[in-house]
């Protein structure tokens, strides 16, 4: 207790403050030690020394607080082992005690499910169903990865090819259109409008067989005009046909009704018209009186075809004769490195030979002709094979017994058109 005495400094006595009702510090009116009052005597408490904690002004002892000794308790139970709350900085003492709760928690739940105890229970077999095969959409058919993009999927085969009757049909359709260029530039029109007619109708076709929209009739309609329109118009038709075409297609998806994929008929509507109607005008750019006078366009398209015609055919027996290397085998199988180079010297032959007896072509206009057709002919008939090798079909159509249809007979030409008629220009040979 403290002294009243100045002179002290209040060292420990170690006794034990017991507050009664008679001490000074807290006093209740009429409140009496509840032993006493029943006659009880009340034992003074006694308190160990050692207990006691020193004067601060004393040396400190090194001796640790009670409330901070833990024993090491071996316990069974799992949760025992979570370490206490620990003070923590970086990173690594985070994922230290992080990694211990997630151990001690997979303990807890493994010493669970031992405890667990499981119940015979009778087994039934259920039979086995064969599961559905997963139908693929056609999005997914389109756009399947180039491992696979063949396997089981094609839609329309044709019979192995036939040469005695493809030499038929190509000596036939070379007759009727000799004929039809000696009758003069008219007839050639209609025949360059019926064919592209024909050729973007079986490419519509070939997208429809593999679950694409085209729109078709709007494609086949801008097709011939656009014949018609750079015969009669020249250059000058080509965009405005295109430009109206392309707002044609996209009121034509908004004004349909059916819901489907319009991205892939948008799609498969332009590319259809680009290859077709657009590269295929060309052969009318180079007929045009617009653009030629005297019939020198029916000159420079019948050396197209002639040379055209040339590469493909020596391509075709010099490819079956002495072919060893695949051009493109992951495009088209059955074209080689032999047959390419076979072509193009074929077609150069041809172009030096028979070009320069048709008037205005001469010897170096038409060697250069010759080598062009010869780089992207082949190109053309890839192209195509490409694009049958997505849609999973051997030939566009059957139309040309021996042949397939008609974009595979004009494929490389189309190619070839743009060429001639850009090679014309820049050589100003009409």
């Amino acid at each position: 207790m403290k002294s009243d005495d100045p002179t002290s400094h209040d060292l420990p006595t170690g006794e034990m403050p017991v507050i009664r009702p008679a001490d000074s510090r807290v006093t209740i009116t009429g409140a009496e030690v509840a032993a006493e009052a029943a006659g009880i005597p009340v034992p003074t408490p006694t308190v160990d020394p050692e207990t006691l904690l020193p004067h601060w002004t004393e040396e400190p002892t090194g001796q640790m607080p009670a409330v901070l000794q833990r024993e090491e308790v071996v316990s069974s139970d799992p949760l025992d082992q979570i370490p206490a709350p620990v003070w923590r900085e970086d990173e690594t003492d985070y994922t230290v005690h992080d990694e211990q709760i997630g151990q001690i928690i997979g303990n807890v739940e493994s010493n669970i499910l031992l405890d667990v105890e499981l119940d015979d229970v009778a087994v039934v077999e259920v039979p086995a169903v064969e599961a559905s095969r997963p139908t693929q959409s056609r999005a997914e058919r389109l756009r399947q990865s180039d491992q696979k993009l063949l396997k089981n999927r094609s839609t329309r085969t044709a019979p192995p090819k036939d040469i005695r009757k493809a030499t038929i049909t190509g000596l036939l359709a070379a007759l009727v259109v000799v004929g039809i260029f000696l009758a003069g530039p008219i007839p050639v029109v209609i025949l360059v409008s019926v064919a592209l007619a024909a050729a973007i109708a079986e490419i519509f076709a070939a997208f429809r067989s593999a679950g694409a929209r085209p729109a078709t009739l709007l494609g086949v309609l801008a097709t011939v005009a656009l014949a018609l329109g750079t015969y009669n118009r020249g250059e000058a038709a080509l965009s405005l046909v295109s430009f109206l075409f392309i707002f044609a297609v996209f009121a034509w998806y908004l004004a349909t009704p059916t819901k489907f994929d319009m991205l892939d008929g948008l799609g498969v509507t332009v590319i259809g018209y680009i290859w077709i109607a657009v590269m295929g005008s060309f052969a009318m750019l180079l007929i045009s009186p617009v653009n030629y006078k005297d019939r020198h366009g029916l000159a420079f398209l019948m050396g197209a075809i002639i040379v055209t015609v040339a590469n493909d055919t020596g391509a075709l027996f010099v490819g079956r004769i002495f072919g060893q290397r695949k051009l493109a085998p992951t495009i088209s199988a059955g074209k080689t490195v032999e047959g390419a180079v076979g072509g193009l010297l074929t077609g150069l032959l041809f172009a030096v030979v028979v070009l320069p007896q048709i008037h205005p072509w001469n010897v170096g206009a038409a060697a250069l002709l010759g080598l062009l057709v010869g780089v992207v002919a082949p190109l053309g008939d890839l192209f195509e094979s490409l694009v049958k090798r997505t849609l999973g079909l051997k030939d566009m159509g059957e139309v040309l017994p021996g042949h397939g249809g008609v974009v595979d007979r004009i494929d490389g030409l189309i190619f070839v058109l743009p060429v001639t008629y850009y090679l014309v220009h820049i050589l100003n040979i009409g």
